[in-house]
């Protein structure tokens, strides 16, 4: 079996300098290492070769041996489903240029018990499972798939390409009880993936970004979807002067879900305390009216044909949201503005005041809104929505990360579509 692993190592995992010497099976009752009691464990020893110096974890340069140090272990990829690891006692080198050093170990990071190749491996199955659950898996702690995730993503961030890019989405999410997180997205078609994660929603979080990203290349940016907050507009318009500012229409649409809501809630109100006892109309018509219709179930569907009978403030205000999504099917510019002023005139009527303030908000905002037409065959402005789908997903996974530099490490290993590095052996 020796032979056999031997080769099978050499293929996959050569060193260079060093050499397989040996291996076991050590026994359940007797293995090593946390977790790793309840499975046989291979052990893999190594040496270094006799014909060759080691090298210097400083200089990378050869040196001659100063001492041995004892011997380490260092986890492996997991053989035939049983935990792996390398032993290997390192060598203490008196390099003429650095000193006495540890000699350079092909498959270490540093003071970490586990190889690359391990580490690289725990970070490819972390972007499919939560870290919780490939820790267990692989008989590993949850440290070392924190730290594995987290050398991925340094070693992929200082290899960003950032050539090319001519669209951004910026958003910001609730991630725990009064913690935000502002969120910079490239759209371009071809490619959709997270720039740039940031602690609040401030003017400071997102300015951020464009240093990071640097003034020639925000120059160059060509559009920007963003939502209606303030500080956001004005850093844009600050450090994307060249950049189509476009309001996202799917924070229009949450905007108007919004103000519905709040006329039914008043209203089921007002209701319940003029007929005391009695079973209101609006109960249970929540999603009837904020979904939209194709996507109302077979009840729902009932529940709103009920409701478009009755002469209601929120059936008004259902009707005012649903009428203002065929601004999004008018090809000109021109008779969207004309659409919109006509709407927004109706609903100053309305004496429905959350969709009043949704009026007012609209004509502020009428020239960033009507871009949106100057932009959609040119960027994928729905991108910004998808990828959010994609980060709150991963944020339910997380079993509650309490760090913002953890949750940074994920949502940056998961949608940030970082480079890896060419590897002798894919494991996965």
């Amino acid at each position: 079996m020796h032979l056999a692993l031997k080769t099978l190592l050499n293929r996959v995992e050569p060193m260079k300098g060093f050499v397989y010497e040996w291996s076991r099976i050590r026994p359940a009752s007797k293995a090593r290492g946390r977790g790793l009691a309840a499975m046989p464990t291979i052990e893999i020893g190594l040496r270094a070769h006799e014909s060759r110096q080691g090298h210097c974890s400083q200089c990378q340069q050869p040196a001659p041996g100063y001492d041995t140090l004892p011997e380490r272990r260092f986890q492996f990829v997991p053989l035939w489903g049983m935990p792996t690891w390398f032993l290997y006692a390192p060598r203490r080198l008196a390099c003429d240029a650095c000193g006495i050093h540890v000699e350079y170990l092909p498959w270490a990071l540093g003071k970490r018990p586990v190889t690359q190749s391990f580490a690289w491996f725990l970070a490819s199955w972390a972007k499919l499972l939560s870290w919780q659950v490939v820790s267990r898996r692989f008989q590993t702690s949850w440290e070392s798939v924190f730290r594995s995730v987290e050398m991925a993503v340094i070693w992929g961030r200082e290899r960003l390409d950032l050539t090319g890019i001519s669209a951004l989405g910026v958003d910001e999410i609730y991630w725990k009880k009064g913690k935000f997180l502002t969120l910079v997205y490239q759209i371009n078609e071809g490619m959709k993936r997270l720039l740039f994660v940031v602690e609040d929603r401030q003017e400071k979080s997102l300015r951020q970004f464009f240093v990071w990203f640097g003034k020639e290349r925000s120059a160059l940016i060509e559009f920007v979807c963003s939502d209606m907050w303030k500080p956001y507009l004005n850093v844009i318009a600050r450090h994307a002067p060249n950049a189509l500012n476009i309001l996202d229409r799917y924070h229009i649409a949450a905007k108007m879900n919004k103000a519905i809501d709040e006329v039914r809630a008043q209203e089921t109100r007002a209701l319940k305390r003029l007929t005391p006892g009695t079973k209101v109309i609006l109960t249970r018509s929540r999603w009837c009216l904020l979904k939209r219709p194709e996507n109302l179930t077979e009840n729902q569907a009932i529940k709103l044909k009920d409701l478009l009978s009755y002469n209601l403030k929120s059936i008004r205000a259902y009707l005012l949201k649903e009428e203002f999504q065929m601004f999004w099917e008018y090809v000109s510019p021109a008779w969207a503005e004309k659409f919109m002023d006509q709407w927004c005139k109706k609903v100053m009527r309305s004496r429905l005041e959350p969709m009043k303030k949704i009026a007012r908000m609209i004509r502020v905002h009428k020239p960033l809104i009507l871009n949106w037409f100057a932009a959609r065959d040119e960027v994928s402005l729905g991108a910004v929505e998808g990828l959010n789908n994609k980060l709150k997903a991963s944020i339910r996974t997380s079993y509650g990360f309490r760090t913002p530099k953890a949750i940074k490490i994920m949502l940056y290993h998961k949608l940030g579509a970082l480079p890896e590095p060419e590897l002798t052996h894919r494991f996965c």
